[in-house]
């Protein structure tokens, strides 16, 4: 914790104000900025490269969606789920909240999305590796894994695509767990990273905010009970349809994102 607090009586200053509270954060010099720049990029390569050897991995996981009204009213939207990953190609992930219950299941060959809350599901053939699935939800089905970018082949390459800010904030605490804690900037989005310390360098927390949309909305995941290797339960990834669950075209599979049906989705601005 010393770097953390190092770090804030060196670049920041405390102002009390009628409306509370304000940190306001200093610049460092450009040498020491460039210094945790490069700090910061060894971490996230070494949570990168520790995602990338681990062949089994599970973890559960809680997200915050935030959305944006018209009436410019921030709301947040949770959900919980479960992940199981074997590579190269086979997954198996559950997300729950108040208006979805979906699992999705990918044993290297075939994707099965079963709409656990409407007992249906489809099936489509999406033979190859599992970034090439991650690519094919997200891309042609518009049903993005949450956090999909952390356990692709190569984090650091997807993550630090069109990066032009790197900050090292120190650490913080995560369910406990002491981590790194890292923020990156683009032109479309801000992104922060909390890095568990240590010989399993895993990601505990991820968070994106939007610069399209009026009032930065966030999108969050917090990742829990993290396992790998041997530690991970054995799983076929293939679906057993126990529930007699009836077989439908995925264009009639309720949407999979955690939004009420009342509402619309607008544009970006």
């Amino acid at each position: 914790m010393e770097k953390i607090a190092r770090q804030l009586i060196e670049s920041a200053t405390l102002r009390i104000t009628g409306a509370g509270l304000a940190l306001i954060i200093g610049l460092n010099s450009p040498i020491t900025a460039h210094a945790d720049e490069a700090y910061a990029k060894n971490l996230l390569k070494s949570m990168s490269d520790y995602m990338s050897a681990q062949k089994n991995i599970s973890f559960n996981y809680d997200t915050d969606y935030e959305v944006t009204t018209k009436e410019k009213q921030k709301l947040a939207l949770s959900a919980s789920g479960t992940t199981v990953i074997s590579r190269p190609d086979k997954i198996r992930n559950t997300r729950a909240s108040g208006f979805v219950d979906m699992e999705i299941l990918f044993d290297g060959k075939t994707l099965t999305l079963f709409g656990k809350n409407v007992n249906a599901y489809t099936q489509v053939e999406v033979p190859g590796t599992l970034d090439n699935l991650i690519d094919v939800l997200r891309k042609k089905y518009d049903r993005p894994l949450a956090g999909a970018d952390l356990f692709v082949s190569n984090p650091q390459a997807s993550l630090m695509t069109g990066v032009n800010d790197i900050k090292d904030l120190g650490s913080g605490v995560i369910s406990g767990v002491e981590c790194d804690h890292l923020a990156f900037r683009t032109k479309e989005v801000d992104w922060q990273i909390w890095i568990a310390q240590g010989e399993r360098p895993y990601p505990c927390r991820y968070v994106i905010t939007s610069k399209r949309v009026e009032g930065g909305p966030q999108f969050s995941i917090r990742l829990s009970d993290w396992k790998t290797g041997s530690e991970v339960a054995a799983d076929d990834f293939t679906f057993n349809n126990s529930t007699n669950a009836k077989k439908i075209d995925l264009k009639d599979l309720p949407n999979g994102d955690d939004l009420p049906k009342n509402f619309v989705k607008g544009p970006a601005k």
